[in-house]
């Protein structure tokens, strides 16, 4: 464990000899150590989950009773529309890539990311890109208020915030991408003799999968919000009907990257989780090889439903037909994921430390979530639920309580890994019960508002919609004061604690752990130097 706790990162400064060292800030803005890496962009992930998780508070807070108590009209589309933005772009995106620094190239037994350099680019095009779609609240005219969607012709109409979350979403599209051809050059060319891809850890390959999808879509929202750019200063008709342009091919172009953007986002959630559970059940994961095609099966079929989000624009019946077929089909690579998980688990020998708890949170929410998919991917029952909360229920349920639940179960596991120390154990279960009971409490009465009819994204609401969304709020700042009792626990144990022993889960059966873990200054071999 000692190489981990050592101060890594920096590049190599050959003078007199000697090697330097970068310190301080320096350490960290000229890093291409994919530890140190991986650190920030963790960081940075939590950093933007506290900001956009204030602005869900502030919009609970709204709702709390009928009427306009806290924020304009204006103000809380705004807040709708940044929440999305930073909760996506910001916190889960960046996070799951921050997972993929720190263990890709300790799972295959690489020395480092393949573009060490790049890896550091990469990620400082975030911070300067989340300043710029946060600056749009303090802009004449505020944010966009279309919501995370975009849709035109609203935001054809937009104030300038909505051209500085334009150019937000192409820094963080390319940060992306540039982080998406590391990792398949890396997976693809750095694995150690011996590990070929079907030894590789699960983990490795959802993120493999992944970095697929993510080049594949990319571009494609890069050209929607051109276009968008140019319709809106250039002169362009290609959305704007009042110029021949058509606003359902937005909407095309949109959901294209959109709904491959769900699974970006849920498939290393995927991978964490068939990390974890094999641990704490004492035993190798079921079917490995079935989990492999399944994540290929999810991302290919991922890119045949973007239109299930358009089931009220006006498709023929046949386009109808092909989405919803599709869109069910989905749960069938999904199911074999969740059975296998189910059976490595099936007479192991579990024991109930906080990673498997969240795993197992995971589990039973993620699931829950897509049952409501299933429920609004047929079109007539859609119909009735189109923008209502219902919808916002069900995709909380699959990105918090699937992908976030899944981030917070892989900090605890490696987190003795990463620092050296163990975490408080009681402390990480207070947060899982926190978080997992007022995850409920806030989200699951939601479901009750959009069965009822409440639509989303409105700031006031009949009255008889006050009970349940007085429970949702409670629930909300509830989960969101949990997340501090994370922010402790992650705190506490960088501080110190007891020292990790080399295999912190006893029994662990995870090949992280054997394999080696080298921390290089950097990523180039030192010249030679000229006497």
């Amino acid at each position: 464990m000692s190489s981990i706790t050592q101060p890594i990162g920096g590049h190599a400064d050959v003078a007199g000899g000697h090697e330097h060292h970068p310190s301080g800030i320096m350490r960290w803005i000229t890093t291409t150590n994919h530890k140190d890496i991986g650190t920030m962009y963790l960081w940075f992930s939590f950093t933007m989950f506290i900001v956009g998780g204030v602005f869900a508070l502030t919009i609970r807070s709204e709702l709390f009773e009928p009427g306009m108590q806290i924020v304009t009209p204006e103000r809380f589309n705004q807040l709708i529309t940044l929440h999305g933005l930073v909760m996506i772009f910001g916190a889960l995106m960046p996070g799951a890539v921050g997972f993929a620094n720190w263990m890709i190239p300790l799972q295959i037994g690489a020395p480092d990311m393949a573009f060490a350099r790049m890896n550091n680019l990469s990620f400082w095009l975030l911070p300067p890109a989340a300043i710029m779609l946060l600056l749009g609240l303090f802009v004449p005219g505020g944010a966009p208020e279309t919501g995370w969607t975009l849709y035109p012709p609203l935001s054809i109409q937009q104030g300038m915030g909505m051209d500085l979350t334009i150019f937000a979403i192409h820094i963080m599209g390319a940060s992306s991408i540039m982080g998406s051809i590391n990792i398949i050059t890396t997976i693809l060319n750095l694995r150690a003799p011996g590990m070929t891809l079907m030894k590789m850890p699960l983990f490795c390959w959802s993120w493999l999968i992944t970095a697929y999808l993510l080049i594949a879509v990319m571009p494609v929202l890069a050209g929607a919000v051109t276009m968008l750019l140019t319709d809106r200063h250039f002169g362009t008709s290609f959305f704007n009907a009042a110029g021949g342009g058509d606003p359902v091919l937005f909407q095309h172009v949109f959901w294209f990257f959109g709904h491959p953007e769900v699974y970006i986002i849920i498939l290393p959630a995927f991978g964490l989780i068939s990390e974890v559970i094999p641990t704490f059940s004492r035993k190798p994961l079921f079917g490995y090889a079935s989990m492999v095609y399944a994540l290929c099966a999810i991302a290919i079929l991922s890119f045949l439903v973007w239109a299930h989000h358009m089931f009220t624009v006006g498709l023929p019946a046949a386009g109808i037909l092909f989405y919803m077929y599709a869109t069910m089909m989905i749960a069938v690579p999904t199911g074999v994921k969740v059975f296998n998980w189910l059976a490595t688990m099936w007479r192991g020998s579990i024991t109930l430390e906080a990673p498997m708890l969240f795993a197992l949170g995971f589990l039973f929410l993620f699931t829950t979530g897509g049952f409501t998919g299933l429920i609004v991917a047929i079109q007539p029952i859609d119909v009735q639920f189109q923008d209502t909360y219902y919808v916002v229920a069900h995709f909380h349920y699959v990105m918090v309580a699937g992908t976030l639940f899944a981030f917070f179960a892989a900090t605890y596991y490696w987190l003795p890994k990463w620092t050296g120390h163990m975490y408080n154990e009681t402390v990480a279960k207070w947060h899982f019960w926190g978080s997992f009971i007022f995850f409920n409490v806030a989200f699951f009465p939601m479901h009750f508002l959009g069965l009822a009819g409440m639509p989303r994204r409105i700031p006031d609401y009949a009255q008889q919609f006050t009970n349940w969304n007085q429970v949702s709020t409670v629930g909300a700042f509830g989960f969101g004061l949990s997340q501090l009792i994370f922010l402790y626990a992650v705190v506490s144990c960088i501080r110190g604690g007891k020292p990790a022993p080399a295999k912190p889960w006893d029994g662990a059966t995870s090949l992280e752990w054997t394999l080696p873990s080298p921390a290089p200054y950097h990523s180039f071999p030192t010249p030679p130097v000229v006497q």
